[in-house]
């Protein structure tokens, strides 16, 4: 076993400070490592400048791991944590291995039995989620939705139609520049009754946090363009089930009762 740990390091969800949205013992555990693993070098060196690093960037090393990353070369970026070292993997924005890269990695990290430990820090999913209103309890990260228009629309109806019928809470997102074509899709193809939450720049100045039925939405769409977005979609699936996805309970059927003294009363008295 190695006395390294991979540690998984949180990024502002935009240019925000890192002092607004990671508690100081988060900070001070990041000023602390030997070096990085990032997708970005020049975005990481961005977010490690405003973290307060004690010692010049240029010293600091940072590897790259991207969506063009061999799978071949991810044991070359584990091998500081094997000599010892403790290394950082850093996302460009929330939460790193979760819609990100990253994910093999920390898969590889386990089956070289090396310590893996996770950051207090923001993720957009998890605050568009809680903030939603909808359900909380079940719920399913879809991912990016497909950009091809009819593929998109029926990914759209399978998502609206699992949570009808499972009550869950289907999350989903975007780039930027393609919210817009997003929520028209949404709009267009989504019944009228379903809810949907557009959790947008979560933590930054411009944040907005809005959950309406689709009838609503299309009233008065936002304009999304370019501002990162968690979409959230319920579907309710019975008018039994709450707005937080829990079944309310049926009242008991009422018996009907034989009127006293009638003529089916009394046959039945003979009969018995």
């Amino acid at each position: 076993m190695t006395t390294g740990a991979l540690y998984l390091i949180p990024s502002t969800l935009g240019g925000g400070e890192p002092d607004n949205v990671l508690p100081e013992p988060a900070l001070r555990t990041i000023r602390g490592l030997d070096g990085f693993v990032a997708e970005e070098a020049r975005t990481a060196r961005a977010f490690l400048r405003r973290v307060g690093l004690d010692r010049p960037l240029t010293e600091v090393r940072i590897q790259t791991l991207d969506k063009h990353t061999a799978t071949q070369e991810l044991p070359t970026l584990l091998e500081p944590v094997l000599r010892g070292e403790r290394i950082g993997l850093l996302s460009e924005a929330g939460y790193p291995a979760v819609a990100d890269p990253g994910t093999q990695l920390v898969a590889l990290a386990h089956q070289y039995g090396l310590t893996v430990i996770p950051l207090v820090g923001p993720s957009s999913l998890v605050l568009g989620l809680a903030a939603s209103g909808l359900n909380g309890q079940s719920f399913c990260f879809c991912g990016y939705l497909p950009v091809e228009s009819s593929a998109r629309a029926a990914r759209i109806r399978e998502l609206e139609s699992r949570s009808r019928r499972e009550g869950c809470t289907q999350l989903f997102i975007e780039a930027p520049y393609r919210n817009n074509q997003l929520l028209a899709a949404l709009l267009e193809t989504c019944d009228p009754g379903t809810r949907l939450c557009l959790a947008t720049e979560l933590t930054l100045p411009g944040e907005s946090i809005r959950m309406q039925q689709i009838r609503d939405w299309r009233n008065a769409p936002p304009d999304l363009d370019r501002r990162a977005t968690v979409f959230a979609l319920q579907a309710l699936a019975h008018p039994a089930i709450s707005a937080g996805g829990v079944r309310r309970s049926a009242p008991a059927p009422r018996r009907s009762r034989p009127r006293s003294g009638g003529r089916s009363a009394r046959r039945g008295f003979r009969e018995a």
